[in-house]
């Protein structure tokens, strides 16, 4: 999730649980604690791939988390004067409730690094999303603002909320694979697989990504369908490639990381592959060039591609909520 959500949880989850000798000076640990695991973005990996792919690995991982915790809880004890073990629950739930949200989001955490490498992906909330962090945010206020022996009502009231709703997401999403499941099969398309995600800042419209044999489809669900989804035209996973892939490790690491839902093309004779689960058609997040073409694809340090941009798309999103004849195109990269 984003930042400013991050440090609403932490602040929220420290305040819920610190030591009374803390007072409020825990929200301003937990706001600390609970942005720490996404400073590993300012470690350099390798290459632009590298960086994508090892981001939430180590940093989020529970066990590095839970065994750095006694640390923590050490630190601010000799700051405050209070004994760690009174405030290693603090900093524990604080550390490791960061990751565990941002496993309900698309990109993918790897929460037991190092025994498992697999990048945990619900994909059931969007990664900034309103509506789980304003009601967060308004009874973190209400409880710093209250007397201690009321504080913990609203605090407890407000992880309750948040919680259920990232447990809503994952519920419409069920529902919302079922309806294009059903589509995909009444039109007698063969998926492979299937990957759906909130669109920009709700949970009202989805957009789910159907990959076939030859390609893929993108398909948006809004709550408000009143009829089943119309899948959209089948897209070329393998655009000007008439070769397999090369066995590159930038190749194998997107591939494993998007857990296939990729596409790669050539571009200006330079191997591109794109990540499918993050953005929409022609406006993708994540696109990384990782080989030159010439004269057989050779590894080239990989780096990222900008992502381009359709001002007009949020309107469309938008209007795609409430209206179902609404087409989500962007003109960008057409």
């Amino acid at each position: 999730m984003d930042s400013v959500t991050q440090i609403v949880l932490g602040s929220t989850v420290a305040l819920a649980c610190a030591p009374k000798q803390l007072g409020k000076k825990a929200a301003i640990w937990g706001a600390v604690l609970g942005t720490l695991p996404d400073l590993d973005v300012l470690i350099p990996m390798g290459d632009a791939v590298a960086d994508f792919t090892y981001h939430r690995s180590f940093s989020h991982s529970l066990l590095v988390l839970t065994l750095l915790s006694p640390l923590f809880a050490w630190l601010i004890g000799r700051i405050h004067d209070i004994a760690p073990r009174k405030l290693f629950t603090m900093v524990w739930l604080a550390l490791i409730t960061h990751p565990l949200l941002d496993s309900f989001t698309t990109y993918g955490t790897q929460l037991f690094w190092p025994l498992f490498d697999y990048p945990v992906s619900l994909s059931s909330v969007f990664i900034i999303d309103p509506f789980y962090t304003l009601p967060l945010l308004a009874f973190l206020i209400a409880g710093l603002r209250t007397k201690a022996q009321v504080k913990h009502h609203w605090l407890a009231a407000g992880l309750a909320i948040s919680t259920g709703y990232l447990f809503l997401g994952v519920g419409i999403k069920q529902w919302v694979e079922s309806r294009v499941e059903t589509s995909l099969q009444q039109q007698g398309i063969q998926s492979k697989r299937l990957f759906s995600t909130p669109a920009p800042f709700s949970l009202i419209l989805w957009r789910a990504v159907a990959m076939e044999e030859n390609g893929y489809r993108e398909v948006y669900v809004s709550l408000f369908d009143k009829t089943l989804p119309e899948p959209g035209p089948l897209l070329p996973q393998y655009a000007g490639i008439a070769e397999p892939l090369p066995e590159l490790a930038a190749v194998k690491r997107l591939r494993w990381f998007t857990h296939g839902f990729y596409k790669a093309e050539l571009q200006n004779q330079q191997l591109v592959m794109t990540d499918l689960r993050m953005g929409m058609e022609n406006n993708y997040v994540f696109s990384f060039v990782i080989a030159n073409c010439q004269a057989g694809c050779v590894a080239s340090e990989a780096r990222g591609l900008e992502a381009k941009r359709d001002p007009a798309l949020l309107g469309l999103v938008w209007q795609r909520m409430w209206d179902q004849d609404v087409s989500v195109t962007s003109e960008v990269g057409e």
